[in-house]
């Protein structure tokens, strides 16, 4: 069996970048070449300043650090490294589509068509694709379509590879993976091209953990996941305006029922939604599926997931409304986080976006503090949304370095990010500089809520009435 020497990534992304530091630390004896278009960030990979990195993960600058120079490589050059290749991954953006057909559920597959066309022109000798993006099922057979008609006489084995990576602990979840999963074609050739990438991973991943398939297996396994976790949020996050309308407390329901081993306790934690760049689009892209093959029923049983989570996101929204006596016109709310979870510096899809369109249409003020997330990419998400024009925008939102500028004079606070730093503050401090009543609305469930009612908050926590 050839032994795999080069790899090639197209997109030094979320996925890519963390992705092939890994492959390059654990692999030193392959070249392994991450590749984009967007010049800026691959400058922002090769800084020496690794805090400067695009993307922030907890352990990734000690990984880059570790491999940079010695066998990982970060460039602009996209057609010498898919020359060069001998097995290349594609990482790009498959957004959900914003027009046409299966606009706003289908995934947007052009970004992954320009790949392939790409890659088709440049190769002269037999390369390994594997599918690194999150791709409807059947993808691949659009691919070796575009591969395999290009009459230079080039041999193309498409492999998916699907990445199971959660933000915030992506390179522990590369170091430790609960399994790698790869699918190909059952043939002599395709069977041995999923060899090549198991010996990839092998060198650090227990074979019992390297799971091969068909590719539209793998393909589909990677959706199902990712909607079986958002639906636990939902169906949690369901649960919690129950308790709140009946005096129970969804922290409560939650450790009980987890305590069940045919449940567990992961993915229960009530909060003011779920987001990130997978959850919201890898299920509307298995509703588009479902309902394209003309299951509609399984169709409306995912999408009420997503329904679910953007109640959930406009419910806090409307109760910080509600509590602040109907009215939020000109008072300043602070928002302490902004990214979609804690440990990441990603914002897509994040439940601050949403709440903050909601209370900018009410006419409050929002000042936003974030440790990772920059003025530039807060502002960007909001212009993205395409409901508040820039002037509301620079009216109504401000964003401060100090997360105690951001409360002063506030006449509530926001908890939209479960980061660890926020139960550390000095709330007398926090209490004594703001408009009373003071309110805070945690949406993440990590304030200790007896002891800020005896500093004299009024506080709001999600699943719990008292």
């Amino acid at each position: 069996m050839k032994q795999i020497k080069n790899i090639c990534c197209i997109g030094a992304g979320y996925v890519g970048g963390p992705t092939m530091a890994v492959i390059a630390q654990k692999n030193p004896n392959i070249s392994v070449t991450c590749v984009d278009l967007n010049e800026q960030r691959i400058n922002d990979w090769n800084d020496e300043n690794l805090d400067n990195l695009p993307i922030y993960e907890p352990g990734l600058a000690d990984v880059v650090k570790e491999a940079r120079g010695r066998n990982l490589f970060f460039s602009t050059e996209v057609d010498k490294a898919i020359d060069e290749a001998d097995m290349i991954f594609i990482s790009v953006n498959t957004p959900t589509k914003t027009y046409g057909e299966g606009k706003g559920m289908a995934a947007d597959l052009k970004y992954i068509e320009l790949c392939a066309r790409q890659i088709a022109r440049v190769a002269k000798d037999d390369k390994i694709i594997v599918e690194k993006s999150t791709l409807p099922v059947k993808t691949a057979e659009a691919l070796k379509s575009i591969l395999m008609n290009t009459g230079n006489g080039v041999n193309f084995q498409i492999l998916s590879n699907p990445e199971f990576l959660a933000e915030g602990t992506a390179v522990q979840d590369l170091h430790a993976p609960d399994r790698v999963l790869i699918g190909g074609e059952e043939t002599k050739e395709g069977l041995e091209a999923m060899q090549q990438l198991v010996s990839v991973y092998a060198s650090w991943v227990p074979m019992e953990r390297i799971l091969t398939t068909n590719v539209w297996s793998s393909e589909l396994s990677k959706l199902v996941a990712n909607a079986f976790l958002a639906q636990r949020v939902s169906s949690i996050n369901a649960i919690s305006e129950l308790c709140e309308a009946t005096g129970a407390d969804v922290n409560e329901v939650s450790r009980s029922i987890g305590m069940d081993s045919r449940i567990g306790p992961k993915f229960l934690k009530s909060s003011v939604g779920f987001g990130g760049s997978c959850f919201q689009k890898d299920i509307l892209n298995l509703v588009y599926i479902a309902t394209s093959l003309g299951l509609q029923e399984v169709a409306d049983y995912w999408e009420q997931v997503i329904i679910m989570n953007d109640h959930q996101k406009h419910r806090f929204a409307r109760k910080i409304v509600k509590t602040l006596y109907n009215t939020v016109a000109d008072k300043n709310i602070a928002f302490l986080g902004w990214a979609f979870k804690k440990d990441t510096n990603d914002t897509r899809e994040s439940a601050a976006i949403y709440v903050a369109e909601k209370l900018i249409h009410e006419k409050a003020n929002i000042v936003v503090y974030d440790p990772k997330v920059s003025k530039k990419q807060i502002i960007a998400d909001l212009e993205y949304l395409g409901t508040i024009d820039k002037e509301a925008i620079e009216e109504h939102l401000t964003v401060v370095n100090d997360p105690y500028a951001a409360m002063n004079d506030s006449h509530a606070i926001a908890i939209l990010t479960e980061w660890d730093e926020f139960t550390t503050y000095d709330w007398q401090k926090v209490y004594d500089e703001m408009y009373k009543p003071a309110f805070i609305f945690d949406g993440r469930g990590i304030l200790n809520k007896g002891n800020l009612s005896e500093l004299g908050f009024k506080l709001f926590a999600i699943g719990s009435s008292h």
